[in-house]
């Protein structure tokens, strides 16, 4: 895999210079020109091709790189990009800023340095450029991106926690949902975060909670790798007493034995409820969000088992470019038929 990702990395290293550089005239052909010498003049020209790349060229070819890098595999692509740039500058600037985005993209789990927590790195997390909130353990987390380690912890203050009134909705549905991301994902994670009203003291006030979902299966030994996410927004609307709920699910998955699959799978939905006691609320918006994610995998699933009988089918021709059907059921019309069944000598 990873001789792959060097390999790919240096043709496109090479390859773009030419579309960025301009045109140049072509020198008249008045000496006879070998093969050594076309050669030379071939190798001379990737060389200065690759010197017209400039800098910041450099960096958004290496933060492509990076930002699209399969699940579970950046630090592989990392590893080979800083070998083929052999610019320790390019590299750093590249990874500084694509690896915070990486994370927070594919909601990356660390765990706390004295494994009494785990913090998920998240946009809804996020308090700064390297701090992230776990709301259940009420500590903080500093985040190392390009490593992908949590170096420190600290304990959360006021300022950045709920209400107690809104602590009380927030840690009922964490509960109920962290039941069921236990059941149904083997590695799966969750967090709930306060993203809207989060000092409302009483009854009286909208306020939104965000659910974040994500479970991962990192396998390279077996050549794959793949990762689950949904993130559900939760608005409790006081006024009309409703509960409305809009979800967003992706699914990646990377194959990559004797050739490079990639799945790359979205789907949003919508629902709502009654607004109720934190007990009732979160009972009733985990069955909404088990019932949405387990119909999603379901279609998934039939989608999938269906693609050799139809999606495949649909890609071949119709027809062929007699636009004729071939009379499989009565090919001796045909003279090579004939010719062969007189041959054999097993002629009716």
């Amino acid at each position: 895999m990873i001789f792959g990702c060097v390999l790919h990395i240096h043709m496109l290293y090479v390859s773009i210079p030419k579309f960025l550089k301009s045109q140049r005239p072509s020198r008249p052909n008045n000496n006879i020109i070998t093969m050594a010498d076309t050669e030379e003049q071939e190798e001379e020209q990737i060389d200065e091709e690759i010197i017209l790349l400039t800098e910041e060229q450099k960096l958004d070819i290496a933060k492509w790189f990076l930002l699209n890098s399969p699940p579970g595999e950046i630090q592989y692509v990392a590893t080979d990009l800083r070998s083929v740039l052999n610019d320790d500058n390019v590299y750093q600037k590249a990874a500084s800023q694509a690896f915070p985005l990486y994370n927070k993209s594919h909601i990356v789990c660390l765990h706390f340095p004295n494994r009494t927590g785990e913090v998920l790195v998240s946009s809804y997390s996020e308090l700064s450029e390297d701090e992230y909130l776990d709301p259940r353990t009420a500590q903080v987390g500093k985040v190392d991106h390009v490593r992908q380690v949590c170096t420190q912890i600290r304990p959360a203050g006021d300022d950045e926690l709920p209400s107690p009134y809104i602590e009380e909705y927030r840690c009922a549905l964490d509960v109920e949902v962290s039941k069921y991301v236990g059941e149904a994902y083997p590695k799966g994670v969750s967090s709930v975060y306060c993203t809207s009203g989060k000092d409302v003291e009483d009854y009286g006030s909208d306020f939104e909670l965000v659910v974040v979902i994500t479970a991962t299966r990192h396998s390279p030994q077996n050549f794959c790798n793949g990762s689950w996410g949904s993130i559900w927004n939760v608005e409790f609307k006081d006024e009309q007493q409703t509960v409305e709920v809009r979800g967003k699910m992706q699914v990646s998955a990377h194959y990559f034995e004797e050739g490079n699959v990639q799945l790359d799978a979205k789907h949003e939905c919508r629902d709502s409820t009654v607004f109720q006691s934190p007990e009732d609320s979160a009972d009733s918006l985990a069955n909404i969000i088990r019932h949405h994610e387990t119909e999603y995998l379901t279609s998934l699933q039939a989608s999938y088992s269906n693609l050799p009988d139809s999606t495949f089918k649909e890609l071949r021709r119709k027809l062929p470019v007699t636009r004729t059907l071939f009379p499989w059921h009565n090919t001796v019309q045909f003279s090579l038929t004939k010719d062969l069944t007189k041959e054999l000598g097993i002629e009716k």
